[in-house]
């Protein structure tokens, strides 16, 4: 039914950025909120950022003021570039979004990326 792609976790120092991508595809009506999740080792999946179909976005406290999310409606797509990484940023992220398709409302979670970041 929908599909989602992420791209662009890896490795980096103490102090870099990277951006994180997820397009959505399939049955697709209407795409409401996108978000980014994470999830450290032993620890519960956290809400990092949120942005809705208008363009207001929320962040979680320990990210504020570094990331940076973003979307594009025509590609489908949602981004999060994070700057200023930090150790504790290290997880998986996950992206997530609320889909209207032909089949009802639903949401959606792409397979993951691995986020890692070195002292």
């Amino acid at each position: 039914q929908v599909q989602l792609a992420e791209s662009g976790g890896g490795l980096v120092q103490a102090g870099g950025s990277l951006r994180l991508s997820c397009a959505a595809s399939g049955s697709i009506l209407r795409i409401n909120a996108m978000g980014w999740h994470r999830q450290a080792p032993g620890k519960q999946r956290e809400l990092v950022a949120a942005i809705t179909s208008g363009g207001s976005t929320n962040y979680a406290d320990s990210v504020k003021g570094r990331f940076t999310i973003s979307r594009d409606n025509a590609k489908k797509t949602v981004y999060l570039q994070m700057n200023s990484l930090k150790p504790e940023d290290t997880a998986v992220y996950y992206c997530n979004v609320d889909v209207q398709s032909y089949y009802g409302r639903d949401d959606y979670w792409g397979q993951g990326t691995q986020v890692s970041v070195s002292s």
